[in-house]
């Protein structure tokens, strides 16, 4: 595990209470067709719990992992305050073993990767849903350079580590894309993420036969 990230993450979540709040994200919420319960989800890099604490709620099975272990202590107190349970684990998703056809969804959120490990973040996503099953993405785009400078709205501080259009439609190449946008929103996520914000969003669809080729 990157000892460096996790102690980045343990200081923004370190006596600040929920620094993203304890709702859902707007996006994620706005989806909820694909979030029926008895379906199984994985929520990776979420944080202090509140996307996958809704997702329990709303009586999906769920699994998170986070690299930080003040977030996963905190995730883990909500889910128990909500009356819900998420195996919520900790673990460095650079070097995870990460499942192949287990869940129905996968919900990421925020969770921003630099541009020489982005794709292999998103296939790994990819792999670990069951043919048939849905990612729902959103995540801060290039634009929000400039709205952070602004707005101070939140995000990452160098355009390596946001995301475009032609990023994802690149890392999503071989599934049904069911929604690929880049908007403008206003943020009200905790105190972190406050303000108007540039942001994509992405609803992709895992075939449910795998072209896979031989070598």
């Amino acid at each position: 595990m990157s000892s460096e990230q996790a102690e980045f993450w343990d200081e923004r979540y370190r006596g600040e209470g929920f620094a993203f709040g304890t709702a859902p994200n707007a996006f994620l919420a706005s989806q909820a067709r694909y979030l029926k319960p008895g379906l199984h989800a994985l929520v990776p890099g979420d944080g202090q719990g509140r996307n996958g604490v809704w997702l329990a709620q709303r009586g999906l099975v769920v699994d998170s992992v986070d690299i930080s272990p003040l977030g996963v202590a905190a995730s883990k107190e909500l889910a128990k305050a909500c009356g819900v349970e998420v195996n919520a684990r900790v673990g460095d998703l650079l070097t995870w073993d990460w499942p192949v056809d287990r869940y129905d969804v996968v919900a990421a959120l925020y969770l921003h990767f630099f541009d020489s490990d982005r794709p292999q973040m998103h296939h790994a996503m990819l792999d670990a849903l069951k043919p048939g099953g849905v990612l729902i993405l959103e995540a801060f785009s290039i634009e929000q350079l400039e709205y952070k400078k602004v707005h101070g709205s939140g995000g990452p501080k160098t355009a390596d580590m946001l995301y475009s259009e032609p990023k994802l439609a690149a890392d999503f190449a071989n599934t049904a894309v069911l929604l690929m946008q880049e908007t403008t929103v206003e943020l009200n996520e905790g105190h972190r993420h406050k303000g108007p914000a540039a942001v994509i969003r992405a609803v992709v669809k895992k075939p449910r036969q795998a072209s896979h080729e031989s070598a």
